[in-house]
């Protein structure tokens, strides 16, 4: 008689095919690039805290003087660096993992938070190389949130939010070009509706991964860049089957938010 475990028993024990574990080699141009160092990426956090931290900067006079904005109200015991500055921000600019999707009804919550970069370089063939190569091309932060339902589906989703457009386009692009391969997905995926076909994907796997003496387990994959940030939905069943719909609804949601 076959032994059945759940993709969470399957994650604690460490076991490589389990669902949690990331698929590993993911060597991008991004990823091995060298010479940089964590030191880079603090300072450039530690600059837009230093930015936001300092009053608005006044503008010159609009030719147009007669807008119709809202009246400027004076200071009172409510007001913080935040409401002075809240035309200034953007959306993702407060606490990213508030943007993260809500887990569906019934699931069981398995973490929601940041992750720090060492610990998302663990993730990859060659820790240090990612390390540097995340901190070269000015990863800010990472948040991510994991459930699991019914014993059988496992779920990560991380929005990785870097400096710049130009670093999440290079880190989406490369990863859409390795999903097609047959060490990853295996299949050129459908384009996710609502969104430029370059800009986001969903990839299930063309085959299981088959262990004798347990079910086979399908992964999903989407991947999907909103302006600075690039999201990452990582979609296992632990029996084998996994609906495209799903994972699409699941990206649409998470996409919404951002």
């Amino acid at each position: 008689m076959e032994h059945e475990q759940t993709a969470s028993e399957l994650r604690k024990e460490g076991d490589p095919s389990a669902p949690g574990a990331r698929r590993r080699g993911r060597r991008t141009a991004l990823l091995i690039a060298g010479g940089a160092a964590l030191g880079i990426l603090a300072g450039t956090v530690a600059g837009y805290a230093v930015q936001y931290g300092r009053p608005p900067t006044p503008l010159a006079p609009l030719a147009q003087q007669k807008l119709d904005t809202p009246k400027a109200l004076a200071p009172d015991a409510g007001t913080t660096r935040e409401t002075i500055n809240a035309n200034r921000r953007h959306k993702t600019d407060g606490d990213l993992s508030e943007l993260l999707v809500e887990m569906p009804g019934g699931a069981k919550a398995l973490g929601k938070g940041y992750e720090s970069l060492d610990v998302f370089s663990l993730n990859f063939e060659e820790p240090d190389k990612a390390l540097s190569g995340f901190a070269e091309e000015g990863v800010r932060r990472v948040a991510a949130t994991t459930w699991s339902q019914d014993d059988r589906v496992l779920v990560d989703v991380r929005l990785i939010q870097f400096r710049d457009r130009d670093g999440a386009d290079v880190y989406q692009q490369e990863l859409a070009q390795l999903m097609p391969q047959k060490e990853y997905a295996g299949n050129p995926g459908v384009a996710i509706p609502g969104i430029p076909e370059d800009l986001g994907h969903v990839w299930v796997d063309s085959k299981a991964q088959e262990r004798r003496g347990y079910h086979p387990l399908r992964g999903a994959r989407a991947i999907a860049r909103r302006g600075d940030i690039v999201m990452e939905i990582d979609y296992i069943d632990n029996r084998g089957q996994v609906a495209e719909g799903d994972v699409i609804d699941l990206a649409k949601r998470q996409l919404e938010r951002l």
